[in-house]
C-alpha cells in the first residue's frame, strides 16, 4: 500500500507567516494553481482513496486530486490542523514577544507544554493514530491512498509512521508537496520512499 502525505496549497496566511491552526483559511490564487499542479503530478500516483482534513484549504486541495482521478474525498476531523489557541493569527516573531515564557516552555519541551488554549502533544498524536486506524480499516491496508492535511498534523502523523526509524522522526512539508510512504500490512512497517517532493510546482 502506498500512502501519499500531502500538504494543502498556499494561503494568504502562509505568505504573511501567520499561524493558521484551526482557522478555516481558504487557498489563495497561488494555492489554487499549486493544487492543480499537484493534482496533475498525482496522475502518476493513482489512488483508490483520498482522505482530507475538513478545513477548506486541505479539502480544496484534495478535491483537485479527486476530480482528476474520479475518487471521492472523505473528510476527517482527525486530520485537521493542530490547534494553537491564542497563537493563531500571529507570526512566530509576535508569539515570541507576546508569549515569551509560554513559547520557551513549548519550544524546549513540546510534549509537556502547549500554546495557551491550544492542543497538547498527546491529544494531537491520539487523533493522528485514530485517523490512521480509521484509514487502515477502510482500505484494509491494501489500497493506495492520499492523505491531504496540514504542516503540523502531517509532521505528527509522519512521526507516528516512522516511529521504528528514529532518524526519520520529523518532517516539515512545503505547500502542495508530496511525501510518499510504503506500508506493508503483514509486517505493519512503514518505509519512506520520497520526502517533500515539490518538483511539480511551476512558478
Amino acid at each position: 500500500m502506498k500512502i501519499y502525505l500531502i500538504r494543502h496549497g498556499q494561503t494568504d496566511w502562509n505568505i504573511a507567516g501567520k499561524i493558521q491552526g484551526s482557522h478555516d483559511i481558504p487557498l489563495n490564487e497561488t494555492g489554487i494553481r499549486q493544487a492543480e499542479q499537484l493534482a496533475e503530478a498525482m496522475d502518476t500516483r493513482p489512488v483508490a482513496r483520498i482522505f482530507s482534513s475538513t478545513l477548506a484549504r486541505a479539502r480544496e486541495t484534495a478535491e483537485k486530486i479527486g476530480k482528476r482521478q474520479q475518487v471521492e474525498v472523505c473528510a476527517m476531523e482527525q486530520l485537521m490542523e493542530v490547534e494553537f489557541g491564542k497563537w493563531e493569527g500571529l507570526t512566530w516573531e509576535e508569539i515570541q514577544k507576546a508569549y515569551k515564557k509560554e513559547y520557551e516552555c513549548w519550544s524546549i519541551n513540546p510534549a509537556e507544554a502547549a500554546p495557551p488554549g491550544g492542543e497538547r502533544y498527546e491529544t494531537i498524536m491520539n487523533r493522528c493514530v485514530q485517523a490512521w486506524d480509521q484509514i487502515l480499516k477502510i482500505t484494509n491496508g491494501r489500497e493506495d491512498t492520499a492523505i491531504v492535511s496540514h504542516g503540523a498534523t502531517l509532521a505528527h502523523l509522519f512521526s507516528y509512521m516512522m516511529r521504528k526509524a528514529p532518524q526519520e522522526d520529523h518532517v516539515i512539508v512545503g505547500n502542495a508537496s508530496i511525501t510518499s510512504i510504503e506500508y506493508d500490512p503483514l509486517t505493519e512497517d512503514f518505509v519512506l520512499l520520497d520526502r517533500n517532493d515539490s518538483t511539480h510546482l511551476k512558478g
